[in-house]
């Protein structure tokens, strides 16, 4: 029948794109690229690297000379006597924290530690962002599906609905047969303007999260090696590469040596300052000419008593470290639970795909020798109605499923740390942030900028 044939059509064309769209179709390794290109959640997180790297700054600084330069005039004036010229010192300052009792090196390591928990944050940052592109993009390309799923659905109740008016002209159906199929028409035309609203939705999310509205797509990238053959495998992978873990055991490295830095604070502080002053011109009569003068200070510090903040602080320093390593442990059996997760995922929408493939053929056969029965008489209007709308829900699961397979695999990489950009071979400058942290790092740098 020209319905079989149609729908076996259908079946093709809800599976992959249309053949003149895949001429001109995107790419999910071209989505993908462009949203890192133009992502600007993943630019924020860039920028909290490079914030974090001037905290090492900051934190070096503290045991750094500082240096400054100083110029003063000063005017004097008598009523009654003319207005001299005014008198003109200056001097150079030299000021330096020689020991601190280690506190110092702490908050560098800390700050350090803080960078670098940034950074795999970037990581973390681009992966989610993948994640999101992926959903976007097979969400576009689902709906798309459903849509012309729908379509058809449509087509063929229209076409029953004038078969039940074509048989009651001549005798051979009844009103009834009309009106069942008539509220089936209406309920697949709800159904299909439903998935084209969710459909606008989609495209929208896409166009955000990429950078413009979607073109042709086609579901043509590979995982390849990414994927993992094993449960066992998934896991280690996990454990060994996920930027997750590694920011959270960077965390533990910054509040422990939090603590260390709240515990120096108990020991004492040695500072040195220096500097040379002199007046380079004075009206004073008795001024005989500029005469330098040279100055040099050590100044050793001991707490006694702090109030109770110091201790306050080293209490709330190791709370802090212990809340860490509580985190980092977290992490671990979060990023453990997602893999398991995932992996159960693919396993399932697979054998949703297996079944669904089955129902389909089934489906097909059932619908086709309904449809004759119906024209000879032994099955009623009601019976074919109720076979198409089976098979539709059908074929449905099957593109649900085949959405559910791509969704997992990806979520999978991403669960053992290998959805970035390297990892996936994409053809964009790579955003880590660690050729910022070095030059971060120098700490001369300020001197070279007055260059």
């Amino acid at each position: 029948m020209v319905f079989s044939r149609s729908l076996r059509l259908g079946v093709m064309a809800l599976v992959m794109c249309s053949v003149p769209a895949l001429a001109h179709a995107e790419t999910m390794r071209e989505a993908l690229t462009s949203a890192y290109r133009n992502s600007p959640d993943l630019l924020s997180a860039y920028l909290d690297v490079k914030l974090a790297a001037e905290g090492i700054v900051s934190a070096k600084s503290a045991k750094l000379p500082t240096i400054g330069a100083t110029l003063n005039t000063t005017q004097a004036y008598t009523p009654g006597s003319p207005l001299d010229l005014p008198s003109i010192s200056g001097g150079v300052n030299y000021s330096q924290r020689l020991f601190d009792n280690y506190a110092t090196e702490a908050r560098i390591e800390s700050a350090r530690a803080g960078a670098e928990a940034k950074r795999y944050a970037l990581q973390s940052a681009e992966q989610k962002l993948f994640l999101d592109v992926v959903t976007a993009y097979m969400a576009v390309l689902t709906n798309t599906q459903l849509a012309q799923l729908r379509q058809e659905n449509v087509t063929f109740y229209q076409a029953q609905v004038k078969s039940a008016k074509d048989r009651l002209e001549i005798g051979e159906g009844t009103k009834i047969d009309v009106s069942q199929a008539e509220a089936r028409l209406a309920q697949g035309t709800a159904s299909y303007q439903s998935a084209l609203a969710s459909l606008e939705v989609s495209r929208a999310t896409y166009e955000r999260l990429v950078g413009h509205a979607p073109k042709s797509l086609s579901m043509t990238y590979r995982l390849g090696t990414l994927l993992p053959t094993s449960l066992e495998r998934a896991i280690n992978e996990a454990m060994s590469a996920h930027p997750a873990i590694f920011a959270a055991q960077a965390g533990v490295r910054a509040a422990q040596a939090g603590a260390d830095a709240a515990s120096a604070s108990f020991g004492p502080t040695l500072d040195l300052s220096a500097g040379v002053n002199s007046t380079f011109y004075s009206p004073n009569p008795t001024w005989s000419g500029p005469t330098p003068s040279a100055s040099v200070s050590l100044s050793l510090k001991v707490p006694i008593y702090g109030g109770g903040a110091l201790g306050a602080g080293v209490r709330s320093a190791n709370i802090s470290q212990m809340k860490s390593e509580v985190a980092a442990l977290s992490a671990r059996d979060q990023i453990k639970e997602a893999v398991i997760s995932s992996w159960s995922a693919l396993r399932n929408a697979q054998a949703a795909i297996d079944s669904a493939n089955t129902a389909v053929a089934s489906g097909e056969l059932a619908l086709e020798g309904v449809v004759q029965s119906r024209d000879v008489g032994q099955s009623t209007t009601l019976d074919v109605l109720n076979a198409q709308s089976e098979l539709t829900s059908i074929r449905e699961g099957l593109i649900q499923a085949t959405q559910g397979k791509v969704l997992a695999s990806f979520q999978l990489v991403a669960a053992t740390g290998h959805l970035t950009a390297a990892d996936l071979g994409l053809a964009v400058e790579i955003k880590t942030g660690e050729d910022y942290i070095a030059k971060a790092e120098d700490v001369w740098q300020e001197l070279r900028a007055l260059d």
